[in-house]
């Protein structure tokens, strides 16, 4: 089977992807748990294996020891040199894209892939992926900066997207302002007038501004109020306040699907 894509970057750095692991940990580990076969792929995991071997980590400490993660590239050298790093059956690394090698995974990593293709790419991409999904699985979008401090990523099922997280290292976060920098491909280029992602934007960073007051009490009482303040306004933020604290904002989908 002729892998679907190219090429990518293939820039990472250890941790890079930690907070998005963590939230598909929260998030997404309930489906895991119930997967008959809890297969995940990594996809575009880049020139270094680091992020793949992470994931794995993450998931069999955080969700089930038996989880088995893949990480698919489009180029064999990437793969050779990945190989190194796996650990059978427990972590593998193979050469695939969008088409995910023939696999039916119950999750799909993708970070920092649809990046570089052209918007209106993206949502073909969506649906290659979400046709080889196993039954109720879903993949995981998005974009985050070289050091993973700033993410942004939707889930995605088989009717399309469900959900759009937003997240931030809220110690080093000048503004919410700076997230529009790394949202993923659907909804970079409609951070305009107009645009209901750029609504939520210019509502963050003006209830961020707003809770100027709390900066003393350390940046996550004032991010827990800036959320806090986006909700009563109106905006439909999931799920509470335990994720809240780690820096995330989730709004369902059609809250900011483009118009």
């Amino acid at each position: 089977m002729r892998p679907q894509g190219v090429v990518t970057r293939g820039t990472t750095n250890p941790n890079r992807l930690r907070r998005v692991d963590n939230w598909l940990v929260e998030t997404c580990g309930d489906r895991l748990r119930a997967a008959a076969d809890p297969l995940v792929v990594d996809l575009g995991y880049g020139a270094s294996p680091v992020t793949a071997v992470e994931l794995r980590a993450r998931l069999a400490a955080g969700v089930r020891a038996d989880v088995r993660v893949v990480g698919l590239e489009i180029d064999p050298v990437r793969v050779a040199a990945a190989q190194p790093s796996a650990d059978p059956p427990g972590l593998t690394f193979a050469r695939g894209g969008f088409e995910l090698a023939g696999l039916r995974p119950a999750l799909v990593r993708a970070f920092n892939v649809l990046r570089q293709y052209d918007e209106g790419e993206v949502a073909d991409a969506w649906r290659t992926v979400t046709d080889r999904l196993a039954p109720g699985g879903v993949l995981v979008e998005g974009t985050c900066d070289e050091l993973g401090r700033l993410g942004g990523w939707l889930l995605v099922d088989a009717d399309g997207p469900r959900t759009l997280t937003l997240a931030a290292r809220l110690g080093s976060l000048g503004s919410p302002a700076e997230l529009a920098e790394r949202l993923p491909k659907a909804l970079i280029h409609r951070n305009v007038p107009g645009e209901r992602i750029h609504d939520l934007i210019r509502a963050l960073d003006d209830a961020w501004r707003a809770a100027a007051a709390y900066a003393p009490f350390g940046p996550r009482q004032r991010w827990l109020h800036t959320v806090e303040a986006v909700r009563a306004a109106g905006w439909p933020v999931l799920p509470g306040p335990r994720r809240w604290r780690h820096g995330e904002l989730t709004i369902p989908w059609p809250a900011v699907r483009p118009g």
